[in-house]
């Protein structure tokens, strides 16, 4: 029963963080962060035309308070209920990620959105959603099942592929972030679109054809597939808004939802790479020409 309501708790916590995410797309593509140039303000103490970037920035660190108390309790309760040092260490690596972002987000408030730190924070926070939906993954009740191996003797290998693709679409969000707070254009954006949808589309393929009736690399490799024709989509679509909104004054509706969905589905994408990545690693043992090496799997 502890190991139920452990699963579901990181299941809430992945959630929360994904919202996390959201709100704090909200506040970058409202320019709220220009609004608020000291922490401690109150929202009675401001300017009218300020108080909109007020309540973005407020409804944010709510959101980003929850989410540290749910991480710290996370930690917790696999410390008392979950045998595994491994899974021991990467819940409070989550709580110092957490940690860490929220010292980014403070530098990113006080110094009025520098290019290098707004960044890396938004690559912090693809990287911390990843981390628990790793999480809900490693206390899910399949997990306790153990891996059910197949062999690849394909080349290239789907566990390089499985590494690489993570990379890629890590560092296209850092692309997507340098683009929305000006530190480059869309070019660099526009192209590391194209490779990772490419290299995508190889992994999910090769995981279809070689894995068609193993269930959960299906399930990974199908979602996964998914959310990218649709971020490729969606961007397609907030590029569009953009060039159509390009003089005006201050961010209009149309492009901070489309900009707003933009970076939720892009978490979608990044965390869903790392699933798949994560079943990979578990299920899946590369066969050497004149002798097979069993894969090391998690347990």
């Amino acid at each position: 029963m502890q190991k139920i309501w452990l699963y579901r708790y990181a299941k809430l916590l992945a959630f929360t963080t994904w919202l996390l995410v959201i709100a704090g797309a909200s506040v970058t593509s409202n320019q709220a962060g220009l609004s608020v140039p000291d922490w401690p303000l109150s929202y009675g103490q401001v300017m009218p035309e300020m108080k909109g970037g007020v309540f973005y920035e407020h409804g944010h660190r709510m959101i980003a308070s929850l989410v540290g108390l749910l991480t710290m309790g996370l930690a917790l309760l696999v410390t008392l209920w979950d045998e595994r040092r491994w899974m021991k260490r990467l819940a409070w690596v989550a709580v110092a990620a957490v940690v860490l972002q929220g010292v980014l987000g403070g530098l990113t408030v006080l110094f009025l959105l520098p290019a290098p730190v707004s960044m890396a924070h938004a690559c912090l926070a693809q990287l911390f959603f990843s981390l628990t939906v790793a999480l809900a993954i490693f206390t899910a009740p399949s997990w306790e099942r153990g891996p059910q191996p197949v062999e690849d003797s394909g080349w290239p290998s789907l566990r390089s592929l499985a590494v690489l693709v993570p990379l890629l679409v890590l560092t296209q969000t850092a692309l997507g972030a340098g683009f929305r707070h000006r530190a480059f254009g869309i070019v660099p954006h526009i192209i590391g679109a194209l490779v990772v949808t490419l290299v995508v589309f190889i992994l999910s393929v090769f995981v279809l054809t070689q894995c068609a009736h193993h269930r959960p690399l299906k399930r990974a490799a199908v979602s996964l597939l998914h959310v990218t024709v649709l971020q490729v989509l969606l961007g397609i679509a907030a590029y569009l808004v953009r060039l159509t909104h390009w003089d005006a004054v201050t961010p209009t509706a149309a492009l901070v939802v489309m900009t707003v969905a933009h970076v939720g589905l892009g978490a979608l994408t990044t965390a869903a790479s790392v699933a798949l990545s994560i079943q990979v690693f578990r299920h899946v043992k590369t066969v050497q020409p004149h002798a097979a090496r069993p894969a090391r799997a998690l347990t």
